[in-house]
Formats: structure tokens, sequence, C-alpha cells
């Protein structure tokens, strides 16, 4: 299990709660809009934090947390995990879980043995352009899809979200992405922000109005759709 950042407290990464953001190490994907390509490509400039060094800050925090949002990176891609997680869950916290939904199986064997509260799935994009948007030429979504459908069966609290790129994103894609998560809970579009941290240079993100008509489109089959980050 390798933890790179450490985010000591936040309001709004978990939310509802009061909790520790945990940020793991390296990706099975390669989005050109990610803005933590540090902890994605240059993984070996960055310092590791020891697990006994996160367990004793929370056994410490106790009562002032409730629980850790776990990101990265994907998570899913360390080997650890699972014993990561059964260690925090003894301590009391609860664990909001971030991630590609690229390992179902994982998914599922996390949320059957109790190891995850909540989890948080990028949706990137309609499952005709998941390639490009990854950065993977030809990417099968079969794994994609087989995640998506397990959380829209509501075995566990979820959300959806996706990040909108101009240069990636079109109407058609909202609409393929709204007919493919129809009814979903909870689902999130959120306005890319370029930073120095970026994969790739040369993205834009949309204005106001053209987010607001992706917001629509979307509706027509997640009522519950919303923008986020406004």
């Amino acid at each position: 299990m390798v933890i790179q950042c450490m985010k000591k407290f936040s309001l709004l990464d978990y939310p509802g709660k009061a909790a520790c953001t945990l940020y793991t190490a390296g990706c099975n994907f390669r989005c050109p809009y990610c803005y933590s390509a540090p902890l994605v490509i240059d993984t070996h400039k960055n310092r590791e934090i020891p697990l006994e060094e996160i367990y004793r800050y929370l056994e410490k925090c106790k009562g002032l947390l409730d629980g850790i949002c776990l990101t990265g990176g994907e998570p899913m891609i360390q080997h650890g995990i699972e014993d990561f997680l059964s260690r925090v869950r003894e301590l009391g916290y609860e664990v909001r879980l971030e991630t590609n939904g690229s390992f179902p199986g994982k998914l599922r064997r996390l949320i059957s043995e109790g190891l995850v509260s909540y989890i948080a799935m990028d949706i990137k994009n309609s499952r005709e352009r998941y390639g490009e948007t990854v950065g993977i030429e030809g990417y099968d979504v079969e794994n994609i899809c087989r995640s998506v459908e397990y959380l829209l069966s509501g075995a566990i609290p979820y959300e959806f979200s996706t990040t909108v790129v101009l240069e990636l994103h079109q109407r058609s894609d909202f609409e393929a992405i709204g007919r493919w998560i129809a009814g979903a809970k909870r689902y999130y579009l959120q306005r890319y922000l370029d930073s120095e941290s970026v994969m790739q240079g040369g993205l834009h993100r949309y204005n106001d109005s053209i987010m607001q008509q992706a917001l629509e489109i979307v509706r027509e089959n997640v009522p519950s759709a919303k923008l986020r980050g406004w």
C-alpha cells in the first residue's frame, strides 16, 4: 500500500463528514486532464508515507475525524488495500473510496467485506470515447460497465462524476452517459480546471452556459444530476 500524500483534515472531500484524505501512488489510466500527474507518472520522486504514521494519526484523531477519503492515483491498484482498510475500519472510521471502476471484482469484494462505506466512481466519457479519454487507445470498457451495473444495483451508497473537458466531451457524449447511468442516485458534472500538475497541457473548460446545457441533457435520464464546484 503506497500512500504519498495526506491531507490531515477536510470538510469537503467526504461530504457531511470530517475526514482525512489519503492519496495513493500510481494509476492504470493516463487521462490527459488528470491534475494528479505527480502521483501518476512521477511516483519515484515522492516520499512514501509510512502506514504506521497514518495509523498513529488516525488513532490520535478518534472523536475528531469521522472517516477517510481514499483517492489517488487509483487506489484499487494497491495490493495491500484490503489489509489497510481493515485496519482503518477497526479504528472506527468510515471510508469513502474514489475509483475509476476498472476493477469490478475487487470493488465487489471490498464492499461485501464491509471495508468501504461510500464509492465515488468516475465516468470518464461515453463508452465509445473511453479509450481516448483515459489515454489508452482501444480500451475495453467491459470492466467499467460491470462496476457501473453493480453500483446501480444499490449495493452501497455511491456517486458518479464526470470531469468535463472541451476537447473531449460533446453533446452526444452527455446523451450517451445519461442513457448509460439512467436513474443513478447521484451524478455530478464538474468543470475541468487547469493547473501546473495536469497531465497534458492545451485543454480547456466549457463556459457556464454550455455546462448548464450539458446538465439539462443528462437530466433527461438522470434527474438527480448536478453541477459540482459552482
